[in-house]
């Protein structure tokens, strides 16, 4: 099968592989779609640490089922399906308890660390467990199905947040993460979602995408705008999609006495949290990490058009194409968000 290996940092080769085997509950899907997740971005010049080459990264996608393991009774040959990107072994206390995304065993598909190397879906075929495979409806394009993984994790970083119907959130960051919590906000209940990002380009696709109010901490003093929008308050919650030290601190000047932080950004390891204001001010402070099995519920708002994801998607290529589009990617390509590689077109 052909693949898009990352053979060193910064090179990635298109390359002929084995046809991967599988085991009893496994899928062997063959890849309509797979979107160039930014994690992927980082891996390839290596300051993730987590994609160790060799590796076929990749791990927003969607397909059909090419094969089945012996003990699989959910799908057959021919199924449309997506998978999500965490492996969760379903044995250990947190996966029996529903909390699959802090499984002890946890793996990632397209992700190679230390403990764990596990090709990923950059490649005309991929195997996923059983498990953490989900069927597609007839009329969702695979192009879309390939972000219900980002769609999850904006779901889920929704239902981390406690939201009374009426609320306003301040969402920070608006790049595709962001753009997709805007809409997983307001759906939760709140009628006032406020988007904030550096870039106006990105904030004016936040505003089609259903953010009432969007500010730019270049032109403006955002936590003093927040309040003012919110009768001197602040916001009643806060989600942070970046992942920095400054964004942080904005999500937390946004927020109101009593009020929630969602922090769903990971860019940095370590980020200054300006303390006295979290306790003086009671806050919430709540860490977002993947998504819980919430595919079912993203599949079908993304079927029936709740969550857009269109706007999102900035090109389709051929994995030929693929490494000159990490390379576009990583140069900071204006106005590029989403690129969805088709392995098989």
């Amino acid at each position: 099968m052909k693949a898009m290996l990352l053979s060193e940092y910064k090179q990635l080769e298109i390359v002929d592989m084995p046809e991967p085997d599988i085991g009893p509950r496994d899928l062997l899907v063959r890849v309509a779609a797979c979107g160039i997740c930014g994690s992927d971005i980082h891996g390839w010049d290596g300051s993730s640490g987590r994609r160790i080459p060799p590796l076929v990264m990749g791990h927003e996608a969607a397909g059909v089922v090419e094969r089945i393991g012996s003990e699989v009774n959910r799908f057959a040959i021919g199924d449309r399906v997506t998978f999500d990107s965490t492996v969760s072994c379903g044995r250990c206390q947190f996966c029996v308890q529903g909390r699959i995304n802090l499984c002890d065993n946890r793996q990632v598909l397209g992700v190679s660390c230390n403990e764990f190397r596990r090709h990923g879906a950059f490649a005309e075929l991929v195997v996923v467990p059983e498990n953490i495979s989900y069927h597609l409806p007839q009329g969702l394009a695979f192009e879309h199905a390939a972000l219900i993984e980002a769609v999850s994790i904006a779901v889920h970083a929704a239902n981390r947040t406690p939201v009374t119907l009426g609320d306003t959130a301040v969402v920070v960051g608006s790049g595709m993460i962001g753009l997709l919590v805007v809409q997983t906000i307001r759906l939760a209940g709140c009628s006032q979602v406020i988007a904030v990002d550096l870039e106006d380009s990105k904030l004016e696709i936040a505003r089609s995408l259903g953010a009432s109010v969007t500010l730019n901490p270049k032109t403006c003093d955002v936590p003093a705008e927040v309040k003012k929008l919110t009768g001197g308050r602040g916001a009643d919650v806060s989600l942070e999609v970046v992942g920095a030290t400054v964004t942080v601190r904005t999500a937390i000047e946004c927020t109101r006495k009593g009020g929630s932080i969602t922090l769903v950004g990971n860019l940095a390891p370590n980020v200054e949290l300006p303390l006295q204001a979290v306790v003086t001010r009671e806050l919430n402070v709540l860490g977002s990490c993947a998504s819980n099995g919430e595919y079912p519920q993203c599949i079908d708002l993304l079927n029936r058009g709740l969550i857009k994801v269109d706007p999102l998607i900035t090109a389709q290529a051929t994995l030929d194409e693929g490494p000159d589009w990490f390379a576009r990617l990583y140069d900071g390509e204006a106005g590029a968000m989403k690129v969805i590689l088709k392995p098989n077109a």
